[in-house]
């Protein structure tokens, strides 16, 4: 019986497959890492200016708020109100917050409001800081545009382009001028009526109103505001007749027909 030979043993090939494999696989891993990188990149850039782009519109925002106190109280102000009609202002704006002055803008001046503070013998200084205070104590949401003192003296607490906390719906739209008084009546001293008349019509004159635009807070929310001219309507028809007046007097001094 023959014996079959033994076949020669010849060692197997070594497998490039295997290899290939793992080559494609790193080159795959590095691919996806070069692209994750760029997306990362990419993500920094785009936050990158978008943090500009929203810090360079705070800075244009507040430029124009400082360009319209400017334009209220320095290129424009009292010496040059003054020859326009209106009664000296002491401009003394509220430090910006919540409370007293939020900064937000007047939807249009459509109203002149009158008030009057119901603290008897408190002078337009003191109302002018008890709305500064709010930043503090928190206390209350009110404010007004203008306070006109017992010796007529007017401070401007809020630029007209915002809205003041005074006169409840029609804060959106009306311009707020609080009154001080001597007693409970709430009548005005003579020299605080006649700065009062001064300062609504020349607002009138320069917001294009007329004297039926000039409102008290009862004509909006019925409370009993200014007390001495809601008791006294005569004493407000002859308030309205004298503002009238003056603001023809306004618009000869502004040159408006």
């Amino acid at each position: 019986m023959k014996r079959k030979s033994a076949r020669p043993s010849f060692s197997r090939r070594p497998s490039f497959n295997k290899r290939e494999k793992k080559d494609k696989g790193g080159r795959i891993r590095q691919r996806n890492q070069r692209l994750a990188f760029l997306v990362l990149f990419l993500l920094l850039v785009v936050t990158g200016v978008v943090i500009l782009m929203v810090r360079n519109g705070q800075k244009q925002e507040k430029s124009a708020e400082t360009s319209q106190e400017m334009n209220d109280h320095t290129n424009y102000g009292p010496e040059e109100w003054m020859s326009q009609g209106a009664p000296y202002i002491d401009v003394q704006l509220l430090t910006p917050n919540e409370y007293s002055r939020p900064q937000l803008p007047l939807n249009g001046a459509d109203y002149i409001a009158i008030h009057y503070t119901a603290n008897p013998g408190a002078t337009a200084q003191n109302n002018r800081d008890y709305f500064e205070n709010l930043s503090i104590s928190h206390e209350a949401k009110v404010s007004s545009h203008f306070v006109v003192g017992l010796e007529g003296e007017v401070i401007q607490c809020i630029p007209t382009s915002e809205m003041s906390y005074a006169t409840n719906s029609r804060n959106v739209d009306s311009i707020s001028i609080e009154c001080c008084h001597k007693d409970d009546t709430g009548v005005f001293e003579q020299e605080t009526y006649d700065s009062v008349v001064k300062l609504a019509a020349w607002l009138c004159a320069r917001f294009g109103l007329t004297s039926e635009q000039v409102i008290r807070h009862y004509d909006v929310t019925g409370k009993e505001c200014p007390k001495y001219y809601v008791d006294h309507p005569d004493a407000w028809e002859q308030m309205k007749a004298d503002i009238s007046a003056q603001i023809t007097i306004d618009q000869g001094l502004m040159g408006i027909s």
